[in-house]
């Protein structure tokens, strides 16, 4: 299974718990112990390394209160459950896992440890003691679609996409449906690489697009490696996870930024203060969850477009999945004055007009 991973089981199992808290909060001798599993590095630049900023962050605001442990590199499969069992056996107390592959190994330590908290990201399946927690990435997919239909001279933009599961195509879907919404000519290709983080291959993805003629390219890839060749070949980009502009600062162009670290907040006071309960949380603009990193290298007018883009979605005036909405057979898949509900993001698997290119 890969991370994030197609949901043929949506709601399985999946009913939030309202039930109490499973332990005491922490004494002020005994600080509360955190632990946190990552699939890549934390270097990586991306997904990983804004996790990874959020568990500094949580650290700092609680200071003596908790101690935080992280282990990096953890694959999907037999080895990641292992890595859940021995941080539980060490006395975390509350562990967040960060990636859909471990989402059943989750399941499984819980299920060993009834008195631990378990945090899931981007999974959907929830007990007395796993909650999990999502950001809605497609919206500012659909900003960088804005973006990308102002500015492409050529009308084609690029996506180097990792695995073809419903929330990579909510945001290739979400990026032409923003691409058209200023361009109705505009076009999209995309390159899976079927992983998350292979820098070289998400290169060599990036400069296959613009040898195509795509003269915009955006990723949904854990590198910067994309952003990179982008400009290597002078050709403008969005970051991924986290501000990239370091690594492209005459080229970037914005970036769709998790911001973790509230969550996290909240959700450790929670086990402090002996209230946490099994959640489900799926935030977007509106709830700070997801943010536009700094518009640059456009002109004053995009920039302004793509603020009050932003702004219409935080404030639900703009729900980008809203109808009329056909797809590449211009067959209609979402009816006009009609928005798909969550469920129905949640099992995306077909492509809008304008995008050129299979899932498989």
């Amino acid at each position: 299974m890969l991370r994030r991973q197609f949901t043929r089981l949506i709601g399985a199992g999946a009913a939030a718990s309202t039930l109490p808290a499973l332990i005491a909060p922490a004494s002020a001798a005994e600080p509360l112990q955190v632990g946190f599993i990552y699939l890549g590095p934390v270097g990586d630049f991306g997904w990983t390394y804004q996790h990874d900023v959020a568990r500094k962050t949580a650290a700092e605001h609680f200071g003596d209160t908790i101690k935080t442990t992280f282990v990096e590199n953890v694959p999907d499969g037999p080895d990641s459950e292992k890595v859940l069992n021995d941080l539980a056996n060490q006395g975390n107390k509350l562990i967040f896992a960060t990636s859909f592959d471990y989402m059943n190994y989750v399941v499984n330590a819980a299920r060993k440890h009834p008195k631990v908290f378990f945090e899931h990201a981007t999974g959907y399946k929830r007990s007395a003691n796993v909650a999990t927690y999502n950001i809605r990435f497609y919206q500012g997919r659909y900003v960088q679609g804005v973006i990308a239909g102002k500015l492409s001279k050529a009308g084609l933009a690029g996506y180097v996409g990792s695995v073809p599961v419903p929330e990579v195509v909510q945001g290739i879907n979400a990026f032409m449906l923003g691409m058209r919404s200023v361009n109705p000519a505009a076009r999209m290709k995309f390159v899976l690489i079927n992983s998350w983080y292979e820098p070289p291959k998400e290169g060599e993805a990036a400069k296959a697009l613009i040898d195509q003629g795509c003269d915009i390219i955006t990723q949904h890839t854990d590198s910067p490696a994309p952003l990179q060749a982008a400009a290597s070949r002078g050709v403008k980009a969005f970051g991924q996870s986290t501000d990239m502009a370091k690594f492209a600062p005459a080229t970037e162009l914005t970036a769709s930024t998790d911001v973790w670290a509230p969550y996290y907040v909240k959700r450790i006071q929670d086990a402090l203060s002996g209230t946490w309960k099994s959640t489900d949380t799926w935030g977007g603009f509106d709830s700070g969850m997801l943010v536009m990193s700094p518009f640059a290298n456009m002109p004053a007018d995009v920039a302004a477009l793509a603020a009050a883009t932003v702004a219409d979605i935080a404030s639900g005036k703009n729900k980008v999945f809203t109808g009329p909405i056909a797809d590449q057979s211009g067959k209609v898949q979402v009816a006009a004055g009609t928005t798909m509900d969550d469920d129905a993001l949640s099992k995306m698997q077909w492509l809008a007009q304008g995008v050129e290119g299979r899932l498989t």
